[in-house]
Order: structure tokens, then sequence, then C-alpha cells
């Protein structure tokens, strides 16, 4: 019961491990295929390894042909016909023998699977492959192809050719696939006892300075290995040396050693697939690098293109400024000319006539002749009148600015793309172009609104002037007039003549309050003078606003039209970019858990010994 337990635990934990297996590597196929150069063949690695994760543990034979592989696989099966043998080339195809309680044969593609119900099949699954050796360089490409998939590798060669120059050759290919790797030396019923010492001798030491290392060197007869099953002979089954590789499988290969094998190869494969897809993305990176660097440029010419139009747009919108702040110096002098002392007696007269009525009905709503005639001797609203030609100048200046940008980003994207790496220029879609039309509708449809706004300088500036100005005179007049009034009445009394102290006193006050009537005005004019410019500031700073949004909503316009033209570069870059850091960032994961999952094979039947498991 304790025993089954502890099965049952390992199945468990086993099926949890190869899930887990399965998942990364479904991933690990998931990224391959997209990235960039890389070698169909780790993608095809890749799937092997998913193959391998959800098929028995593997033992391959590989050699020279007519070395015996087959052979020795029919004896170790115990029938001499289910792998054909002969003495030129006979298998040209993968064959997987694999355990079943009745015999069949399974095609697909370049591989047989041969389902079989020997004994030994129950524990592993055994390969056969054809010659390393081969005269025909296909049946050499198959054997190679499939030997990433091998957990064990039994090399075979013939007694009488042990270790030839194509046996060094093919145990140097086998190095570099870093599998376990066992020599049979078949045909040693051909050996004297003295012959098989020498020749083991001369194998492993041949072996071990092609491979860096000691391996088993088994001498075996496959035609002693077959009559010895045949005849149920163990004598013979000894004699025949079959017996290590049966007492590999039984000793060496328990289950829990077995199911890490089988979960630690498709981890090997995948942990180099996905190195190589990593040192590909990395080498990819170089040309990206050279990409990424054009875009970035193509994006800083446009960043300093746009910093010059916003430069030109400052330039003419001073430009405008100082026209209003020119109105502003020009209506100060002009409005201090008119409340001048000297004009003071024409400014009480004008608000007597404003209070009888008689200036209204000769001004009949017209603007006052002395200020208009102040104002146009000022020449105030003059640099209003050049506003529309410094206005007017910025749509040429920022079109002809676009156009000769946008000829040189297409111009040098065109160039850059086509020294781009052929993977990469490949890749771009569309060409390079300036537009066809250009547009200006942004400066076009704020002209009235600019229009509108100098209209308003104009006029209803004027007409609050003309407005508070009136008032200030029609004040003037009535404090002069109400003085009179007093003085009158004062004189009217007799108090003046009767040399009254009080009278006197009283005349005097009378005479200085009308005096500083007359001397406030120029104060008054300054005063008016600030609202003016004031009220002008505002509206400079409505027109420069208006302008300022137009100018925008056109260096906008003119910005997307240049990103338009280098799209096709910029867009692929941006692309690969995201897609290259997705991929290494997916393989950094796939790594990570390809990791785990080593370190938790590698724990497998080996938890604790509680319970009793070897590791």
């Amino acid at each position: 019961m304790a025993e089954q337990a502890l099965e049952s635990r390992l199945a468990r934990d086993y099926d949890g491990l190869r899930r887990r297996e399965f998942s990364v590597l479904t991933d690990l196929l998931e990224v391959l295929p997209k990235i960039d150069g890389l070698n169909p063949d780790n993608a095809a690695q890749a799937r092997d390894a998913l193959f391998h994760a959800d098929n028995p543990y593997l033992m391959v034979f590989v050699g020279a042909f007519n070395s015996g592989k087959s052979s020795l696989i029919n004896a170790l099966l115990g029938s001499g016909d289910i792998l054909p043998v002969g003495p030129v080339p006979t298998t040209d195809r993968i064959s997987i023998l694999r355990y079943s309680e009745q015999a069949q044969r399974i095609v697909a593609g370049d591989t047989d699977t041969l389902m079989y119900p020997a004994p030994i099949l129950q524990k592993v699954s055994l390969v056969d492959t054809p010659g390393l050796e081969s005269v025909f360089q296909t049946h050499e490409s198959i054997t190679r192809k499939f030997l990433h998939r091998a957990d064990a590798v039994f090399y075979v060669m013939l007694a009488t050719q042990a270790m030839s120059a194509g046996s060094m050759q093919s145990l140097q290919t086998l190095r570099d696939y870093g599998k376990k790797i066992i020599l049979l030396v078949n045909q040693a019923d051909l050996l004297t006892p003295t012959e098989s010492d020498t020749v083991r001798k001369y194998v492993a030491e041949q072996s071990q300075a092609v491979l860096g290392h000691a391996v088993p060197v088994w001498l075996v007869s496959a035609k002693l290995g077959l009559a010895a099953q045949t005849a149920d002979d163990s004598d013979g089954w000894t004699a025949s040396g079959l017996n290590q590789i049966e007492a590999y499988v039984d000793s060496q290969l328990d289950d829990a050693e077995r199911l890490r094998q089988k979960l630690l190869t498709p981890l090997q494969i995948a942990e180099t697939t996905a190195a190589h897809a990593v040192a590909r993305l990395k080498n990819n990176q170089t040309a990206l690098d050279q990409s990424q660097a054009i875009a970035d440029n193509v994006r800083a010419q446009i960043t300093a293109q746009e910093r010059d139009q916003r430069q030109a747009v400052r330039a003419i919108s001073q430009e405008a400024e100082g026209k209003f702040a020119e109105v502003g110096k020009r209506a100060e002098v002009a409005i201090r000319d008119i409340f001048q002392l000297s004009r003071v007696l024409g400014a009480f007269w004008r608000g007597v006539f404003e209070i009888i009525g008689l200036a209204r009905l000769f001004r009949r709503g017209k603007t006052p002749n002395y200020i208009l005639a102040s104002f146009q001797n000022y020449k105030v609203f003059e640099p209003l009148d050049e506003l529309p030609a410094v206005i007017d100048k910025l749509a040429p200046r920022l079109e002809g600015r676009d156009l000769q940008d946008l000829d040189q980003l297409v111009g040098y994207t065109t160039r850059e793309i086509g020294g781009l790496p052929d993977g990469i220029r490949q890749k771009v879609i569309g060409a390079p172009q300036a537009p066809v039309v250009y547009e200006r509708r942004s400066l076009q449809e704020v002209r009235p609104s600019l229009t509108d706004i100098e209209e308003a300088a104009r006029k209803l500036e004027s007409e609050r002037f003309v407005q508070a100005s009136r008032t200030a005179v029609i004040y003037l007049a009535l404090w002069e007039l109400l003085i009179i009034v007093f003085g009158v009445a004062v004189l009217a009394s007799g108090m003046a003549s009767e040399s009254s102290q009080t009278g006197l006193l009283l005349l005097v006050v009378l005479l200085t309050l009308a005096m500083l009537g007359l001397i406030i005005m120029p104060v008054v004019g300054r005063v008016l003078a600030r609202n003016f410019k004031s009220n002008l500031y505002a509206l400079q700073s409505r027109y420069t606003e208006a302008l300022g949004k137009a100018a925008d909503q056109q260096i906008e316009y003119s910005m997307r039209l240049r990103r338009d033209a280098v799209a096709p570069l910029t867009r692929l870059v941006e692309a690969q970019v995201e897609m290259q850091n997705q991929q290494l960032q997916r393989l950094h994961s796939i790594e990570s858990e390809l990791n785990r999952l080593e370190q938790d094979v590698n724990r497998l039947g080996r938890k604790s010994g509680l319970f009793g498991m070897r590791g």
C-alpha cells in the first residue's frame, strides 16, 4: 500500500510538471516564429521538444549503416523481422518502437511508429535511425534532425571497424548535442577474448579523447542475443552482452529517474532554443538601433522645425503687439494735448455747450471735431492700418518653411530607409512623400475676427474716450458755473461791497475753487489716457490670443503633415521596438519558468527520505 501511495504521488507530481512543461513549450512555440532572422530549425526543435514531452523515454540507436542497429533492436525485442536488416542501407526513416498489446505500424511524415508487445518497451521507447555515415546525405540529415529528441544515445559500431574515421566524426557530432552516450561494439562474437579486451580498451581511449570524458563501452552481439531470446537461454543472453542494456534499463532507469530524464530532455531542448532566440533578438537589436536612431533623428528634426515655426509666429505677434503699443503711445499724446492747461477754457465752453444742448445739435452724432482733429493730427490709428500687412506675412512664411521642410524630411527619410537592412526595409509599408495639397484654413478663418478687433480699437475705444471726455468737460462746466453762481450771489448780497472780511474770504475761496477746477483737467486727461491704453491692451490681448490659436492650429496641421510624411519609418520602428520588447520579455519569462521547472524536475522523487524513494 505504501509503495502504491508513493507511485501515485510520483505520478501526480510528474503530471503537474508535465502540464507546466507543455504550457511553457507552447508559449515558446508561439514566440519563435515571430522573431526575425531566427533559424527555422529552432522552432522545429521546440516542436520536437513538445512532441518529446508527450512521448515515453527515448533511447536512440545511431551509427553507420550496416553496423547492426536494427539487428540489435530486433534482438532486444525477441524477433528478427520487426525491423528490416541487410547489407545495404535499408532504413531511410526514423522508426520509433513503443509498447502496445498488439503490433501495428503508424506512418507520419518521415517517422514510422511501430507498436509492439515487448516487455522492454513498457519502460522505454527504442528509436532506430538511418546511418550517420551513410553515403546518402538525406539519411544523415534525417538522423541529425532527430538526435536532439534523444534521452540517451547508443552509438553502434562494428567490432571489425571500431573507431573508424567516420565513427570519430560521428562522436564529435554527438558531443555537440550534449546527450548521454553509450558505445555498443556489435559482432563481438567474431572476436577472441584477447581481441575483445583490446577493442574495448581502444574504443574507450579514443572515445574519451573525442568526447572529453569517459563513456561506457559494451561489447555486444545481435546474433547471439536474438538466438538467446528465441531459445530463452539466459547464459546466451549474458554472452551476447545485451543483458547490459537490459540491466541499464532495469537498474539505472527506475521510475523516478526515467520520469526526470523524460522531463529534462524537452527542457534542455527548450533552454537551448530560447537561448538562441534571445541571442537572435540581441543581434536584431543592432539593426533596430540603427532604424531607431534614424526615427529619433527625424522626430528631432520635426521638433526643431516646430520650434522655428513657433518662433516665426512669436515674431509676428510681437510685431502686431508693437502696432497696438504705438497706438497707445500716440493716443496718450493726443489726449494730453486735448486736456492741456492752455485748452482748459475751451474745454469749459464745450462743457457749457454740452449742457445747453448746442454741442449735440452741431455734432449730430459725429465725433467732436477737436477730438477728431487731435487724433488725426497725431495719426493715432495709423499703426492699426499696418496690421493686416503684418499678419498677412505669417501664412506665406509658415507655408514656405513647411514645404521646404517636408521636402527635406522626405528626402532624408527615403535615403535612410534605403540603407536599412533588408529584413527591416521590407517591412516598411508605404513610402515617405510630401502632401499634394496644403491648406491655410486656420489662418484664413481667423482673419475676420482680427479685422473686427482692429475696428473695435478704432471705433469702440474712440467712442469710450469721447463719452469720457464729454463727461469730464460737462463736470468742469457745471463746477465752474456753480462757482460763478455762488460768486454772483455773494456780490448780490453786498457782502463784498461792505468790505466784510467774511465776504472777501468767501470770494477768495470761490476763486481758488474755480482755478482748482481748471487745473485738475490735465490730471483728468492723464487718467483718460491711462484708461484708453488699458482698454486698448485688452483688445491687443484678444488679438494676439486669436492669432495664436489660429497659428497653433496651422502649426499642428503642418506638424501632422510632417509626421504623416515620415510615418512609414516611424510606424515601423515603433512597432518593431514594441514587438521586440514584448518578445524579449516573454522569452525572459519563459527562461525563468524553464529554470524553475528544471529545479523542480530534479527534485522529482527526491523530496524526502521519509517515503523511501530512490532518487
